[in-house]
């Protein structure tokens, strides 16, 4: 598939619009807004469509995954602290059907063991970890670069 007809949907989920502010040693120093902008400029250098929210709203995500099951063909998220206990999110991403790369700034491996357990990671065709704001642009390049029937 060509790149010009990859969307992708990034979502970010709870807390991290306060990233660059809390914890930096953890999430790193730079603002949403600037890991947004650094998402949008590699997006149009690829060719991708790109549509990005941040909600510390589950039911908010879920209806954004529900709204844009026809205009993506693939989802990067953070799902934050829903990561590991929202069966709901993880439903809603199987439901539309469409390959979700798991993007996380900080490696959830190496922290407390809470955070190494996902319930989005088995609906995953992949996932990015411990490599910051980075992460999501690796996910992009996945997308393109991995396998063009995935997208």
């Amino acid at each position: 598939m060509a790149t010009s007809s990859i969307k992708v949907l990034v979502l970010h989920g709870p807390n991290l619009n306060m990233t660059g502010f809390r914890e930096t040693d953890v999430y790193g120093k730079k603002s949403l807004e600037e890991l947004d902008s650094d998402i949008s400029a590699a997006a149009e250098s690829m060719g991708i469509g790109i549509r990005i929210l941040q909600s510390n709203s589950e039911g908010v995500l879920i209806d954004t995954i529900h709204e844009h099951r026809t205009w993506a063909t693939a989802i990067v998220i953070n799902p934050g602290g829903l990561t590991h206990y929202s069966i709901a999110l993880r439903d809603a991403l199987v439901s539309v059907r469409l390959p979700v790369i798991e993007v996380h700034l900080s490696n959830v491996h190496a922290r407390e063991e809470f955070r190494r357990h996902s319930v989005v990671a088995p609906i995953s065709i992949g996932q990015v970890v411990g490599f910051g704001g980075y992460g999501y642009i690796m996910a992009l390049t996945a997308l393109v670069n991995f396998d063009k029937e995935v997208v």
